[in-house]
């Protein structure tokens, strides 16, 4: 993934939409119950957030991006995304 798409994923005001899907009763249960557990403010931001890591592990398998991976690992190992934009930042500053 460039530089300025990594820039776009970590920006948390980029655009949303809306999307309706079916998802089974016993599932949504479930999230909304692992959801405070985890750290989220609700079941949709926790469902969002394992989209985006399938998503994710997806690209990096299928577009074979180490940058990709190296965030993801930055962000399990508690860096925050400010850190890791202006690491970007100076890296693209060169």
């Amino acid at each position: 993934m460039k530089a300025e798409a990594l820039k776009k994923r970590l920006d948390k005001n980029r655009p949303m939409t809306t999307i309706t899907i079916r998802i089974p009763e016993d599932v949504i249960e479930d999230l909304k119950r692992v959801a405070p557990l985890l750290g989220f403010s609700g079941y949709q931001p926790l469902a969002r957030a394992y989209i985006g890591q399938g998503l994710r592990a997806d690209l990096e398998h299928l577009e074979g991006d180490t940058v990709s991976a190296l965030i993801a690992s930055l962000k399990r190992h508690g860096v925050s995304g400010e850190l890791i934009q202006k690491a970007l930042n100076e890296v693209n500053q060169r």
